[in-house]
């Protein structure tokens, strides 16, 4: 279980100071498949950015099954993040000089995961395995991300818009894989978006305004990616 307890966080300085999170507190259960939604500013990404430990809190703590992340030095941290989650950002972080297979088993070689190539296949690239990013498009360098961060086999994998660059077909394949990979394995999401229809596959659903929580809930039935609106 992941736990946030009364997280505030500030950017800037002096006269420029700004709270973009306003004393959030959270829980998100293992096996959660958790989506987080909010115009843009409302602090969505800045909470998941801290609650997967890639930003401290400036008040508050972050409890990972009991312990305190947020508390940790930082190469204790690194460490966790590395044994424990997989991140997928709007932005890809592919290394420009590797092939698509070389990327993904970055991810793959945390874990030790020899059956990696399954993933890219899976994904739609098992093609494309040595070309390199700038001979992909940009809808293709998400889904290197997507298996990258698979490949890892994380406990908790954390998502920032991640079909944001994927046209319809390929952002519902890849959601699909996802969640599917999910009921295989039973790790725990966390996904930021603002698309409302993606919403309607979470099991938990937590709406954002202005660095708050103003309503979380549980979806009764949950829709499949193919059944959701675009």
């Amino acid at each position: 279980m992941i736990k946030a307890e009364n997280i505030h966080k500030f950017y800037g300085s002096r006269d420029n100071r700004v709270e973009v999170l306003k004393g959030i507190s959270l829980s998100v259960e293992d096996g959660d498949f958790m989506v987080i939604l909010g115009a843009s500013g409302s602090g969505k990404s800045t909470l998941l950015n801290v609650i997967s430990g890639l930003e401290r809190p400036d008040r508050g703590a972050v409890i990972y099954n009991e312990e305190e992340i947020s508390a940790m030095p930082d190469e204790r941290l690194t460490r966790f993040r590395k044994e424990n989650v997989g991140f997928i950002f709007q932005q890809y972080y592919l290394l420009p000089n590797l092939d698509v297979d070389k990327n993904v088993r970055l991810g793959a070689d945390l874990k030790g995961n020899r059956d990696y190539k399954k993933i890219v296949e899976a994904v739609g690239l098992g093609e494309k395995l040595h070309k390199y990013p700038g001979e992909l498009s940009g809808g293709e360098q998400q889904r290197v991300a997507v298996a990258r961060a698979l490949a890892k086999k994380p406990k908790v994998l954390f998502l920032d818009e991640p079909t944001g660059a994927l046209d319809e077909a390929t952002g519902r394949l890849v959601l699909d894989y996802i969640s599917g990979l999910q009921k295989e394995l039973g790790f725990t999401i966390v996904m930021v978006t603002h698309n409302l229809n993606i919403a309607e596959m979470a099991k938990t659903v937590v709406r954002m305004n202005s660095g708050r929580i103003v309503e979380s809930y549980q979806n009764k039935t949950r829709k499949t990616a193919y059944e959701i609106g675009w």
